[in-house]
């Protein structure tokens, strides 16, 4: 499977350590600003895994969520937040992700994330 994982984040400096981390891992990584580049990049090229911010302007986490398992209903797809979620996005991300990260994570959540996803 292509190791390459697209990252989807509207801050630059979480999408950027993010892809440090990945790495360290020995992955590829490509970053994205808002759902729709996420979208345009997943349509132009081959990601084994997407990890993408539920709050960002323009198009939520959760909307990109249900637009590339639509899709793309293999892609895993992994959230990250630094905030609770509310009923029905948590309902929505045990259904439809591949797994959730709270911000901040460490090393070792990024790790177990891999392993799981085996990307």
């Amino acid at each position: 499977m292509n190791g390459k994982i697209l990252i989807v984040d509207d801050n630059p400096n979480m999408s950027s350590l993010l892809s440090e981390m990945l790495e360290i891992f020995e992955y590829e990584s490509v970053r994205a600003g808002d759902g729709f580049e996420a979208l345009e990049k997943i349509s132009q090229a081959d990601f084994g895994m997407v990890i993408t911010d539920m709050r960002m302007p323009n198009m939520s986490g959760l909307d990109l969520l249900r637009k590339i398992k639509e899709k793309y209903p293999d892609m895993p797809v992994v959230m990250i937040s630094g905030y609770a979620v509310d009923d029905d996005g948590n309902q929505l991300v045990n259904s439809m992700a591949d797994g959730f990260l709270n911000k901040p994570f460490k090393m070792s959540d990024i790790e177990d994330m891999l392993k799981k996803s085996t990307v």
